[in-house]
């Protein structure tokens, strides 16, 4: 039954985006770039619950947004409203008698109305400023009447419009954390690996030049699994691991001893600079779901400057 189902979702979003018109779509986009004052939202029923998250998605990603139920505009809460708003009102049908109530007053405002509706001939859409059609071919309920496709496409459109905003005005991946600073979204969008890494003077250095004998307590007293080969100037070389030493052994036997670090390290070793994401090291690590890279070398520039680890990320509650 969920496999038809599916299939009858899809048809019904592929004939939303093959319909919708883009003329209206950027009217909508250009008048909410152009708006002083706040995005106002509002709806009833499913269509409110919608509108409402449209607003907190604009709110977080830097537009100037509201949700406000539309039985509280006629107890008060129209107050907000200056000529600087655009009110945005959410009705499949665009005959909901709550909204409609609230048009003259909310023209008396002297705010902008802009009808999100899937009937083109409703009386909201021809009493509002501008308004946009949301094609729906059909409920996926069987008796065409539960909300579903139309609160979708609804949500489709506002989520692509609050990104499109986000671009407009170019909010940043910084001020995207200022605006989450708690929890994940937070955590990814704030720790650098700067703030994560093991710093240089922990860290097990060598130069190529050293024979394996001659690095293997700084191998195992910094207790990081690897050494950092780096020239004179602390400029990365390269990295050799706990596991490079084992398929030496395995291959060379003791003879592993005598041999240069510069002759069996990784040079092409993967590598984060200081100002990265730790988010964005972590996927470098996992980047290769066959091989995960436990730990990787931070410089900055060329030079070394610390070491960062998946634990770490993972203990910091990124992951």
């Amino acid at each position: 039954m969920l496999k038809d189902l599916f299939e009858d979702q899809k048809r019904h979003i592929s004939y939303y985006f093959e319909h919708i018109d883009h003329a209206q779509v950027e009217a909508v986009v250009n008048l909410c770039a152009q708006t002083k004052g706040l995005l106002v939202f509002t709806g009833v029923g499913k269509s409110g619950i919608v509108a409402e998250k449209i607003a907190m998605t604009m709110i977080s990603t830097g537009t100037k947004a509201l949700y406000l139920p539309a039985i509280n505009f006629l107890h008060g809460d129209i107050g907000i409203l200056s000529a600087d708003d655009c009110v945005f009102m959410l009705s499949k049908s665009g005959e909901t008698e709550e909204l409609l109530n609230l048009v003259p007053y909310i023209q008396k405002k002297g705010s902008k109305i802009v009808a999100w509706v899937s009937n083109s001939k409703s009386r909201l859409a021809l009493q509002s400023d501008l308004f946009l059609l949301l094609p729906v071919e059909k409920e996926l309920c069987p008796f065409d009447l539960a909300p579903t496709i139309s609160t979708e496409v609804q949500l489709l459109f506002g989520d692509a419009l609050a990104i499109a905003l986000m671009k407009e005005k170019g909010f940043t991946l910084n001020s995207y954390g200022e605006n989450h600073p708690d929890g994940m979204i937070g955590k990814k969008a704030s720790i650098t690996v700067q703030d994560l890494m093991i710093p240089l003077h922990q860290l097990p250095l060598c130069t190529p030049s050293k024979m394996v004998n001659e690095v293997l307590f700084e191998f195992s007293d910094k207790r990081l699994g690897c050494v950092i080969v780096v020239d004179e100037s602390q400029v990365f070389q390269g990295i050799f691991t706990d596991g490079d030493l084992r398929r030496s052994l395995q291959s060379m036997g003791s003879a592993v001893l005598e041999k240069k670090i510069g002759d069996l390290m990784t040079r092409s070793a993967l590598t984060t600079h200081t100002t990265e994401m730790a988010w964005e090291a972590l996927k470098l690590m996992q980047k290769d779901p066959n091989r995960w890279i436990m730990m990787l070398p931070v410089l900055q520039g060329s030079q070394i400057v610390g070491m960062i680890r998946m634990h770490d990320i993972i203990h910091a509650g990124i992951a």
